[in-house]
């Protein structure tokens, strides 16, 4: 292990926990704790975190239930920080080396001083943003990226230039990224979004136009002038499902990223020979598949992308310090449903 002479006066790590499922509003929703830290082995690396993000997954899990956990729960999955030491087989990064990563749901959030965290689903920072800034990205980058890429299977350098694609949630934190990660691939982008702020905030972006998912998307995008899109990305909930069947081309795809229990008719889709794909971005953690690099290279060629200036980070409120107040805080806004871009908590 690299790094062990520097770890030996960090024996805990302060934490932003949960025991009690409870709703956002209640003072024992997170707790403040301090854990042991965990010296890391194999591919893992130790990472002082700088910054977290708040995203709907937390939301979700720490939503209210009769659930007690034994030992306090860290949620999070979105950080950026310093790596301090490394495993004995990690090779990407050394002690030292500025991160930023979306994690593993089956393993301790980013919640906490010192994570410990796989190599492979970690990128090399930005260098041109701030940690705060960084922290905004990952877990929305990489859902975003494998939606478009690996699951459209639209080719990210412009063999698919002039494409359409409707985007149905486009201010989110992952429309926020897609919509950019989009026109770099060439793509006329139609991005929903129901509120002056947010429609000002994904032309900014680089949308091409506009339709109100809170109205009729079908008339409104046949207004555009497509009556069908190549593309539909559905990156809000699933009430949306037969806008997307009626405006997806023969032959075209549509990739989610919402779990339902509403209806879902195929009707439509086995006459059009048109394909539906699930994105999860975990799914690489959480069943250790054999391409877990791939969520390594693609988030530094989106560092890339940023250093470069063609893409903007999506941090749309700060935060501060990391503690259980402030993410009670986060939490709540995430839970409006309302927001813009990313809301990042920094600063232990």
């Amino acid at each position: 292990m690299n790094g062990i002479n520097s770890m030996e006066h960090i024996k805990t790590t302060k934490a932003v926990a949960l025991t009690r499922y409870l709703p956002v509003d209640n003072p024992e929703a997170f707790i403040d704790v301090e854990l042991p830290v965990v010296l890391p082995t194999g591919h893992d690396v130790l990472v002082e975190v700088k910054a977290v993000a708040v995203n709907p997954v937390d939301v979700k899990v720490r939503a209210p239930k009769d659930k007690v956990e034994e030992t306090p729960r860290v949620l999070g999955w979105d950080a950026a920080g310093v790596v301090v030491a490394t495993g004995s087989d990690a090779t990407l990064f050394k002690p030292g080396d500025r991160v930023y990563y979306a994690g593993d749901i089956t393993r301790p959030g980013s919640n906490q001083q010192y994570q410990l965290i796989d190599e492979r689903i970690v990128g090399r920072k930005p260098s041109t943003l701030s940690f705060a800034e960084a922290a905004a990205l990952p877990l929305t980058t990489i859902t975003a990226y494998e939606a478009l890429f690996d699951r459209l299977g639209i080719d990210r350098d412009g063999a698919d230039a002039g494409q359409s694609i409707l985007m149905i949630g486009g201010a989110g934190g992952v429309g926020s990224i897609a919509i950019q990660l989009a026109k770099r691939a060439g793509l006329n982008v139609i991005a929903s979004a129901s509120r002056p702020e947010t429609i000002d905030w994904v032309k900014e972006l680089g949308a091409d136009h506009t339709v109100n998912h809170r109205q009729d998307m079908v008339a409104e995008t046949r207004a555009l002038g497509f009556h069908h899109v190549d593309h539909i990305a559905i990156f809000n909930d699933m009430r949306h499902w037969d806008t997307a069947v009626e405006l997806i081309r023969p032959q075209g795809g549509i990739v989610t990223i919402d779990d339902t229990d509403l209806p879902m008719p195929m009707g439509g889709m086995k006459t059009k020979a048109a394909s539906l794909h699930w994105e999860f971005m975990f799914a690489r953690s959480m069943h250790r598949t054999p391409d877990m690099i791939e969520q390594h290279r693609l988030l530094n060629w989106v560092a890339d992308e940023i250093d470069a200036g063609r893409i903007r980070t999506t941090v749309n409120k700060v935060l501060s310090p990391i503690n259980a107040a402030t993410l009670r805080e986060a939490h709540a806004l995430v839970e409006t449903g309302r927001t813009r871009g990313k809301i990042v908590v920094e600063g232990f």
